[in-house]
């Protein structure tokens, strides 16, 4: 078997490698391919040290690595973190929520992301008509949309963020993830878990009015228990930019800094171990995962009150309870053995919609429970959104289509539309931060 990474430079492939080869899976080669040939050289070698047997090659085109692929992984950031952190810049000094995926800074992601993952969907089409992309690049929905409708290819859209819900919603009601089914719907970054069931017996009814276990289901303090118990539904962490945008842009202001300036130092840091010729590679790439997954959604979830203070650090779940779906490498790794094996196994995944969710358009991508085995993935059952988030659910669909349709043509004019439509834009700031993102790069 081969597999192809295209943005092989990317943090994330040493982990993809890791968890590929050390499987049971028949994988005997490995190619990368990025643009960012000095990065990729470090990371590849990194990735050959830590494969556990398969052929880690560097590439000097994307054909080459494509060519004869089983399953391409796409995991590309178009002006690397430098752009990222421009963008959330921008939109803090216009008060306006702006994430990697979220807000106007999201947009900004989806303009750069789009073009070229279209591209490379349409070489992948061409050169390996029978390769299954597992696409990693944000904002996944979006491009995953994107790729399929542009390129007809055979696209799965993968996030960690649903099944760290069910592993930490699933830790705190005592049960093991594994033995739950997860009634879930959404599309990435804008999902909601609407029931939890063990023994086909419904689990969540009988929290709802448990304040304090339903400030356990999430690793900081992200919603009001008063808040969860009303909506009756628990939101994924990113519904937090839309519930408390307030909130995340005081909180970010007063960390003096952004999630992406925080990323580019980190990597920095990486990379300059990564030159020393005596120092332990393997050693300084597990400092930086540890650091970057500590600083995430810390930023925006600062908060001065004694409350929060005196809710300490990032809550991690017990081991014990981590599913093989938590991270984007074990979930890379159960979608292929899915295929591969042929095993119809449930994993929340972004799909065409295909009537898996009666409020959107079949040919829109979400992101729900899907059944993955030879055929790809597939909804595994039909359902409707709850009344109280429809509308921000097919409102965010409508931006999504409209950056998508801004990201092909380019047009000055579509973009201002797509950005007006994103619920967390003002439309007085649209065209103050057009010229301010980095949305044409």
């Amino acid at each position: 078997m081969k597999i192809a990474v295209i943005g092989g430079a990317g943090v994330r492939t040493p982990l993809l490698v890791r968890g590929l080869t050390a499987s049971d899976l028949p994988i005997d080669r490995i190619a990368l391919f990025d643009v960012d040939r000095p990065r990729l050289a470090r990371i590849g070698g990194l990735a050959a040290r830590l494969s556990a047997g398969a052929r880690v090659v560097v590439c000097s085109d994307a054909a080459e690595a494509i060519d004869g692929a089983d399953f391409v992984f796409t995991s590309i950031r178009a002006g690397g973190t430098a752009a990222r952190a421009s963008d959330e810049a921008v939109c803090l000094a216009h008060n306006v929520v702006g994430q990697e995926t979220v807000g106007a800074a999201g947009f900004a992601m989806a303009m750069r992301n789009v073009p070229p993952l279209v591209a490379y969907a349409a070489e992948i089409a061409r050169i390996a008509p029978r390769a299954w992309i597992v696409n990693f690049t944000n904002p996944v929905g979006i491009v995953t949309q994107a790729m399929q409708s542009a390129a007809g290819a055979r696209v799965i859209g993968i996030c960690d963020t649903p099944t760290e819900l069910f592993d930490d919603v699933g830790a705190a009601l005592g049960l093991d993830p594994a033995a739950c089914r997860f009634d879930y719907f959404g599309l990435n970054h804008l999902g909601w878990l609407r029931e939890v069931f063990h023994d086909e017996k419904p689990q969540l009814t009988r929290v709802w009015s448990d304040g304090d276990r339903l400030r356990r289901f999430y690793r900081r303090p992200l919603f009001d228990a008063a808040f969860l118990s009303e909506l009756r539904l628990l939101p994924t962490e990113y519904l937090y930019f839309y519930y408390r945008p307030d909130d995340a842009i005081a909180s970010m202001k007063r960390g003096g800094t952004t999630r992406g300036r925080v990323i580019e130092e980190l990597n920095a840091r990486l990379f300059a171990a990564l030159e020393h010729v005596d120092g332990d590679p393997v050693a300084a790439y597990e400092d930086y995962l540890d650091a970057r997954n500590a600083s995430y959604m810390q930023l925006e979830t600062l908060d001065a009150s004694p409350a929060a203070a005196a809710a300490g650090p990032l809550r991690r779940p017990s081991r014990s309870m981590t599913s093989d779906l938590a991270g984007y490498d074990k979930i890379a790794l159960a979608v292929v053995r899915a295929i591969h094996f042929d095993q119809s196994r449930i994993i929340p995944l972004n799909v065409r919609n295909s009537e898996a969710i009666a409020d959107l358009r079949d040919d829109d991508v979400v992101e729900v429970p899907c059944v993955v085995n030879r055929e790809g993935a597939r909804p595994d059952e039909r359902r409707r959104a709850t009344g109280s988030v429809r509308n921000l659910l097919q409102g965010v669909k409508d931006y999504e289509r409209r950056t998508i349709r801004a990201a092909i043509s380019r047009d000055r004019d579509d973009a201002r539309r797509a950005l007006a439509a994103n619920p967390l834009v003002p439309g007085a700031a649209v065209d103050a931060l057009l010229d301010g993102l980095q949305w044409q790069a």
